[in-house]
């Protein structure tokens, strides 16, 4: 075969499982997820603003504009429900197409979904399309036995989603989710990591994965590049009702003096609404770089040091409510081997992350 022939083939010749998934050829309804008995969460200002958002659509203080830009990304955003349906499919229009290099669009741009009931969630399909395209419509279940399922589709984790239908078969029944086993959302705040940057698909991210372990509604506000802790920031995510717990994972997107500086005020405006909810402060995790440079290692020992006095600080004057763990041990001690690209976690590194991270706020919320 010559050059140029060979290039009028792809993979998807060769292996049908590379193609993108199509839509149903059965006959479906459609239904809209912010609609009983759906259950949708993981945009705490969606009741007021109605559209798929991480924070307030018209905040009283302005937000940072990349924070403005990037809430509009519908990282664990999650719809739940039990149905007897034998078709599931999505049908999706997103605000922009898949531009990532390093993320895959099933990740950055897809729903995936879970089917079982809480603490028995396991993957089942997710939504493989043309990543050159802002909408798509796939069948991600199809099964010949009507029986009540319950179903979770996680949102796209670096993309904004414009509009999302849930069809089923027009017949099934359909009721609402179990209830969480615990009131309140945890709220966990960082960078690109806490987003889910780079993930292979949504369920993927360490948040999601917690939000399963849990079997509680996990609000994920990362923002990529942007975790800065501005105050106005703080001041938005204070007005979540009943928080569960706060983590905060924002180091690595500034200098150690820039982190240590905004980290007691940001707490202090958490406090300011929220006076005895739990807060866990992380360091941030080792990169691939802290092995060739010391002085990067140095750099994120003494910002972890530092923080760990912050905390105690708080602790001996009467916070009695608020937590440090070392972010560096998240990942074991081959970390660099669970990143894309030196930094961002791969899906091992996420799973390692939530299983860290497990025992840790079990203790916390025992408390």
């Amino acid at each position: 075969m010559d050059q140029q022939n060979q290039h009028s083939f792809g993979i998807s010749s060769f292996d049908p499982q590379m193609r993108p998934l199509s839509g149903s050829h059965e006959l479906l309804q459609w239904h809209s997820p912010q609609n009983p008995p759906f259950r949708l969460s993981g945009f705490p200002f969606f009741e007021q603003d109605q559209v798929y958002r991480r924070m307030p659509l018209h905040p009283q203080d302005k937000l940072p504009e990349a924070v403005d830009f990037l809430a509009n990304h519908t990282a664990g955003g999650q719809i739940s429900f039990q149905s007897n349906t034998k078709h599931l499919a999505v049908k999706v229009t997103l605000t922009r197409p898949a531009d990532m290099p390093h993320m895959p669009s099933t990740g950055q741009c897809g729903f995936d979904l879970y089917i079982g009931a809480p603490f028995a969630q396991r993957f089942h399909n997710t939504t493989k399309y043309d990543h050159r395209e802002t909408a798509y419509e796939i069948l991600l279940f199809e099964h010949p036995i009507t029986e009540l399922r319950h179903f979770t589709l996680n949102f796209p984790l670096y993309q904004g989603v414009k509009e999302i239908e849930v069809g089923l078969t027009p017949d099934a029944k359909i009721t609402p989710p179990p209830a969480y086993s615990t009131e309140g959302p945890t709220i966990i705040y960082g960078t690109s990591i806490t987003q889910g940057g780079c993930a292979t698909r949504p369920g993927m991210a360490y948040t999601n994965i917690l939000s399963r372990i849990f079997n509680t509604e996990l609000i994920n506000l990362g923002f990529s590049g942007s975790g800065k802790g501005e105050i106005e920031v703080a001041q938005s995510i204070a007005l979540i009702e009943n928080p569960r717990l706060f983590i905060l994972d924002f180091e690595a997107n500034q200098t150690s003096d820039e982190h240590l500086q905004t980290l007691p005020p940001f707490i202090q405006c958490l406090r300011g609404k929220h006076s005895h909810t739990p807060i866990l402060v992380l360091s941030r995790p080792a990169f691939a770089r802290d092995i060739v440079y010391p002085e990067k290692e140095s750099d994120r020992e003494y910002c972890c040091d530092q923080k760990a006095q912050i905390v105690e600080a708080m602790v001996k004057e009467g916070d009695a409510h608020i937590h440090f763990l070392d972010g560096s041990t998240l990942q074991g001690d081959d970390f660099d081997e669970c990143t894309v690209d030196g930094g961002h976690p791969s899906d091992l590194g996420f799973y390692r992350m939530a299983k860290s991270l497990e025992p840790v706020i079990r203790k916390i919320l025992s408390k």
